[in-house]
């Protein structure tokens, strides 16, 4: 049954994906930087309308899906009837979304709401940026424009509360100090394919990393082939690693292994891998894998210009730099342009026991 939409003391958000998972993450990630007590008290002053508890997921079918660009003729009916009634008023204050097949929604709440609400769109939209209010890209996608946020990486964001838990959960591993990493393999792409010979060659890396004393912490994500997955948890038990695949391993260790971990092996095939451990200052050495693409070249290219990452050649070094907070850049931005629409009050105005932010992490 879906929720009614409410009144909200702070601006109301609508987070938006088209449900795919990395997409939904960056939402998500800009959201909770954006409901960091000190950046929700610049804004608790709105009141906002139409306020949603829960993500909003859109996937339009063929043959609007063909079509380039934002401009679908009557874009509510590609939808599937459910989500097509979640797309009336009231309108909320701000609008988050991902992914190319939400765009046409974002360029068009604008006018639904008769231009009350603000609208953000991450990932190039493959259209004019200038149809929304502001666009999120990465550098290595290489659009520019007056309202387009270029990020290194993805916006990733971990918020306190998510680090206290993770910490508290793990706290057992607060106790392996020194030359602990973390290993985070993706898998088959567009761009990328994870072979069998790349999973025994890092394999070899990571049986002689052991031998070094290094602990090894290592997670494989949805798109890690299963083979390449089993022949990693037999390692793992081999040279007395820790290793986690899905559920049935038990509680997911990725954020405390992230915190608790002097440095990391992150596959290039995946900018929010990466970016993640960037948040977290943690020493990237970028493993490669078969395939490329001009636009995950530059990616490399621009954390190792950084000083985020390196690439892995079998050994691993330990370095400094600023961490990457980009997702927390986006929302200063949002605030920004939220306060040039509704000036922030006298501060003894506002008062923060009644402000409420979204909680959809």
């Amino acid at each position: 049954m879906m929720e009614s939409p409410q009144t909200s003391l702070g601006p109301s958000i609508w987070a938006v994906s088209d449900g795919r998972a990395g997409n939904a993450a960056q939402v998500r990630a800009v959201i909770s930087a954006l409901s960091e007590t000190q950046r929700w008290l610049q804004i608790g002053h709105i009141v906002g309308q139409g306020h949603r508890a829960d993500p909003l997921t859109l996937t339009p079918r063929a043959p609007w899906t063909w079509l380039p660009g934002a401009d679908w003729p009557l874009p509510q009916l590609a939808l599937p009837k459910a989500q097509r009634a979640q797309l009336i008023s009231p309108w909320p204050t701000l609008w988050v979304a991902a992914g190319r097949r939400s765009a046409p929604y974002t360029a068009n709440v604008r006018g639904w709401s008769g231009k009350k609400t603000l609208t953000v769109q991450i990932l190039d939209p493959k259209t004019d940026p200038a149809k929304f209010d502001l666009v999120v890209v990465p550098e290595h996608d290489v659009l520019d424009g007056p309202n387009v946020i270029r990020t290194t990486g993805s916006p990733t964001h971990f918020s306190e509360e998510a680090i206290e838990e993770a910490g508290q959960s793990f706290a057992d591993l607060a106790d392996e100090n020194g030359k602990s990493a973390i290993i985070v393999l993706g898998g088959n792409s567009k761009a990328h394919t994870f072979t069998r010979a790349t999973s025994s060659e890092l394999a070899q890396h990571f049986e002689s990393l052991a031998s070094q004393g290094w602990r090894l912490r290592i997670t494989c994500s949805r798109r890690t082939p299963l083979a390449i997955a089993s022949d990693m948890r037999q390692l793992a038990d081999r040279i007395g690693a820790h290793f986690w695949a899905n559920e049935q391993d038990g509680p997911n260790p990725y954020l405390a292994w992230l915190i608790y971990s002097d440095v990391a092996i992150v596959t290039e095939d995946s900018a929010n891998m990466l970016s993640d451990a960037a948040w977290h200052g943690l020493p990237i050495h970028i493993a490669r894998l078969k395939g490329t693409a001009p636009k995950f070249e530059r990616l490399h290219e621009s954390l190792i210009d950084r000083g985020c990452a390196r690439w892995f050649e079998g050994r691993l070094d330990s370095w400094d730099y600023e961490p990457l907070r980009e997702a927390g850049r986006v929302a200063d931005r949002i605030i920004e342009r939220l306060l040039e629409r509704y000036p922030q009050p006298e501060l003894s105005v506002i008062d923060p026991t009644k402000t409420t932010a979204p909680n959809w992490l």
